[in-house]
Protein backbone atom coordinates (compact mmCIF):
# COMPACT_ATOMS: atom_id res chain seq x y z
CA UNK A 1 0.00 0.00 0.00
CA UNK A 2 2.85 2.62 1.08
CA UNK A 3 4.09 2.12 -2.71
CA UNK A 4 1.12 4.65 -3.50
CA UNK A 5 3.06 7.09 -2.41
CA UNK A 6 5.42 7.10 -4.98
CA UNK A 7 3.42 9.28 -7.30
CA UNK A 8 3.86 12.63 -7.82
CA UNK A 9 -0.28 13.22 -7.00
CA UNK A 10 0.20 13.09 -3.42
CA UNK A 11 0.13 15.59 -0.35
CA UNK A 12 3.02 15.26 2.72
CA UNK A 13 2.22 16.87 5.90
CA UNK A 14 -0.70 17.07 8.41
CA UNK A 15 -1.37 21.11 6.77
CA UNK A 16 -1.58 20.05 3.18
CA UNK A 17 -3.51 16.26 3.87
CA UNK A 18 -6.06 18.02 5.77
CA UNK A 19 -6.60 20.80 3.06
CA UNK A 20 -6.81 18.20 0.52
CA UNK A 21 -9.10 15.78 2.38
CA UNK A 22 -10.95 19.29 3.31
CA UNK A 23 -11.42 19.66 -0.48
CA UNK A 24 -12.28 16.48 -1.92
CA UNK A 25 -9.35 15.83 -3.38
CA UNK A 26 -8.11 13.16 -1.02
CA UNK A 27 -8.01 9.32 -2.19
CA UNK A 28 -6.61 7.96 0.75
CA UNK A 29 -4.71 9.04 3.71
CA UNK A 30 -1.91 7.51 5.28
CA UNK A 31 -1.19 8.98 8.94
CA UNK A 32 1.70 7.26 11.44
CA UNK A 33 0.36 5.60 14.32
CA UNK A 34 3.35 7.32 16.36
CA UNK A 35 1.28 10.87 15.68
CA UNK A 36 0.49 12.94 18.20
CA UNK A 37 -4.10 12.47 18.37
CA UNK A 38 -4.19 16.00 18.54
CA UNK A 39 -2.16 16.81 15.54
CA UNK A 40 -4.29 13.74 13.33
CA UNK A 41 -7.61 13.68 15.22
CA UNK A 42 -9.09 16.21 12.56
CA UNK A 43 -8.12 14.56 9.80
CA UNK A 44 -9.42 10.76 11.25
CA UNK A 45 -12.97 12.89 12.19
CA UNK A 46 -12.96 14.30 8.48
CA UNK A 47 -11.40 10.99 6.75
CA UNK A 48 -14.28 9.14 8.48
CA UNK A 49 -17.26 11.87 7.60
CA UNK A 50 -16.40 11.73 4.01
CA UNK A 51 -15.81 7.63 3.69
CA UNK A 52 -12.02 8.50 2.39
CA UNK A 53 -10.14 5.25 3.32
CA UNK A 54 -7.12 5.68 6.00
CA UNK A 55 -3.84 3.42 6.08
CA UNK A 56 -2.34 3.27 9.36
CA UNK A 57 1.80 3.12 9.36
CA UNK A 58 3.67 1.98 11.92
CA UNK A 59 5.92 5.20 12.39
CA UNK A 60 5.91 8.79 11.16
CA UNK A 61 9.82 7.75 10.15
CA UNK A 62 8.46 4.85 7.77
CA UNK A 63 5.87 7.57 6.35
CA UNK A 64 8.19 9.95 5.71
CA UNK A 65 10.62 7.62 4.15
CA UNK A 66 7.56 6.19 2.11
CA UNK A 67 7.07 9.62 0.80
CA UNK A 68 10.29 10.30 -0.48
CA UNK A 69 11.56 12.93 2.01
CA UNK A 70 14.24 12.83 4.81
CA UNK A 71 12.22 13.31 8.32
CA UNK A 72 9.03 11.87 9.74
CA UNK A 73 5.42 12.86 8.66
CA UNK A 74 2.91 12.11 10.42
CA UNK A 75 0.19 12.20 7.81
CA UNK A 76 -0.08 11.82 3.88
CA UNK A 77 -2.24 11.18 0.72
CA UNK A 78 -2.68 10.22 -2.03
CA UNK A 79 -4.92 12.62 -4.39
CA UNK A 80 -7.44 12.03 -6.46
CA UNK A 81 -7.02 11.46 -10.41
CA UNK A 82 -7.85 14.86 -11.98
Amino acid sequence: MLENLRTNNKTIGVKQTLKAVEGGKARTVFIARDAEEKVVGKIKELCDKNSIEIVYVESMKQLGKACGIEVGAAAACVLKSS
